[in-house]
């Protein structure tokens, strides 16, 4: 086995075991459908909202917190330009539906998450965010649409 091998099986591995997965469809260089906020840590009112429609015509495979795959939108549904401050950051789902949410944080690292604390609204939690940008889409695991989903952009 070649080390190059060896060196890209156990990146690969590491991203999934850790909730991190590439999502080579989605294109965070476009502009966001619902358009993006900036926030500094300690932001009022926390949460910030935003409602947006969930889903998508390109299907993401799946790895890390969505081993079924879903449903996505090529750009992202929202952007967050995000000065962090000692903060967790929490990003998470509610939605009349069953949604996926995929970031793509200030590092260009890959994040999936499927029914969070069992309810079918994901959520995805940066103990130590990085200041930057993250977008964010949300999917549906179904190929519907899913309209009145809400981002919630949260420290506490």
């Amino acid at each position: 086995m070649s080390k190059l091998f060896r060196t890209a099986f156990a990146a690969l591995t590491a991203a999934a075991l850790l909730g991190q997965t590439p999502a080579e469809a989605q294109n965070y260089n476009l502009r966001p459908s619902y358009g993006s906020v900036t926030l500094n840590a300690g932001f009022l009112p926390d949460p910030h909202t935003r409602t947006v429609r969930a889903g998508g015509d390109i299907h993401f495979s799946g790895g890390g917190g969505c081993p079924g795959g879903g449903w996505f939108a090529n750009a992202p549904d929202y952007r967050l330009h995000y000065r962090a401050g000692g903060y967790p950051l929490t990003i998470y789902v509610s939605a009349p539906g069953d949604t996926m949410l995929l970031v793509n944080d200030p590092s260009a690292t890959w994040f999936c998450n499927d029914d969070a604390n069992g309810t079918l609204d994901p959520m995805i939690r940066f103990n130590n965010p990085r200041s930057g940008q993250y977008d964010i889409w949300v999917g549906t695991y179904n190929r519907s649409r899913v309209r009145n989903s809400t981002i919630f952009i949260s420290e506490r």
